[in-house]
């Protein structure tokens, strides 16, 4: 097992990163403040690993939520499930909430944490890649509107983060490939020696190799640990963890969300955004080709949806949490390994992108 800390002052909290950590009770239990637990997760996960999650929770009241699979299902309705089970339980300021599963239960979890009775505390357990790496660290919790995503929620952290890496046994191949695409991120915006280690090991990740995932993982939450630490509410550089999320929120909302995995929007969003990288002077044609060679050998897509024109993209990209004022905001890449956060781009690269000009 490897631990490593998001500092926040009172409120850090450990990141464990491991195999068969979900018979480590001695790991949760000391975040667990009451004498009661709700465990959220869904009819995927529930299944395979709720027993595992019970019987860390031996000696205390403890009870489970349910919610359905998929983004389709991260909205308000279904959220309003986890606070009723929480008051006809009567769940008190003790209670801790434990996310059980991907991201959508990670985020939705939180979020009903961050408000039932104005806040209660919840620990992290995700089971795939995409939520090891990206959601689950870091605080940010939500839902979606049909009109943008994640445009609800509210910064809550933690109490710890349990990263049993077993659970990516059980994990689907294309929500492997899409988890990538968050891992990708990490060495596009910062960290260029851990692309070119991405680019030599896509093979071992592909193939579930355990060594290299754990690699992967711990570097992943190493990154985002530090960018949390330093701007906890996305007033600076944590925005750089969003290259090519702008673009890829666009394709979700617009396709329907569940129909494209988040990593695979994203993944064609981080192409769109050093296709306007490139556009504005900043990064050559080759570290373009680069970009598209990296994701597609992790089988992730490059080229936004054909249905999808310029009008839509600029419609659900006009209600992106990064518009400050009225004027969109957006990442892109000065040369691979450092991203910069700009409203300083020319509009008719961004149409030239968005309309497939280029």
């Amino acid at each position: 097992m490897q631990t490593l800390n998001l500092e926040l002052g009172e409120r850090s909290y450990p990141i464990h990163i491991g195999q068969g950590l979900l018979q480590q009770a001695e790991l949760v239990t000391p975040h667990i403040k009451g004498n009661s637990a709700v465990v959220v997760s869904n009819t995927t996960v529930a299944p395979l690993y709720l027993t595992a999650a019970q019987q860390m929770l031996t000696g205390l009241k403890h009870s489970t939520v349910t919610l359905p699979d998929g983004e389709a299902y991260k909205n308000l309705d279904v959220l309003n499930q986890i606070y009723t089970h929480l008051l006809e339980s009567k769940a008190d300021r003790k209670t801790t909430l434990i996310a059980l599963g991907g991201g959508v239960v990670g985020d939705m979890a939180g979020y009903a944490a961050a408000s039932y009775q104005r806040g209660i505390n919840f620990i992290q357990i995700p089971t795939t890649l995409l939520a090891m790496v990206d959601s689950s660290v870091g605080g940010k919790t939500g839902v979606n509107h049909p009109l943008g995503k994640n445009m609800i929620g509210a910064f809550h952290q933690p109490q710890c983060v349990l990263i049993d890496t077993d659970t990516l046994n059980t994990l689907p191949d294309r929500e492997l490939s899409a988890g990538i695409a968050e891992v990708v991120k990490y060495g596009l915006i910062r960290d260029p020696a851990f692309l070119q280690w991405l680019d030599a090991n896509m093979d071992k990740l592909l193939a579930r190799d355990p060594e290299a995932l754990t690699y992967a993982i711990f570097r992943s939450c190493e990154h985002k640990a530090e960018v949390v630490a330093a701007d906890e509410r996305e007033s600076g550089q944590r925005a750089l963890l969003n290259l090519g999320h702008t673009f890829g929120h666009a394709i979700e909302a617009a396709m329907g969300y569940g129909n494209w995995l988040h990593g695979e929007a994203v993944a064609t969003g981080m192409v769109m955004a050093a296709e306007l990288s490139q556009q504005m002077g900043w990064l050559a044609a080759d570290d373009v080709a680069y970009t598209r060679h990296i994701l597609q050998r992790a089988n992730l897509p490059v080229v936004p949806p054909a249905q999808m024109t310029g009008e839509d993209f600029t419609r659900y990209m006009s209600v992106d949490k990064k518009v400050l004022d009225g004027t969109l905001r957006l990442i892109l890449m000065k040369s691979l390994g450092e991203s910069i956060v700009t409203a300083d781009f020319d509009p008719a690269a961004l149409k030239r992108v968005l309309n497939r000009e280029i």
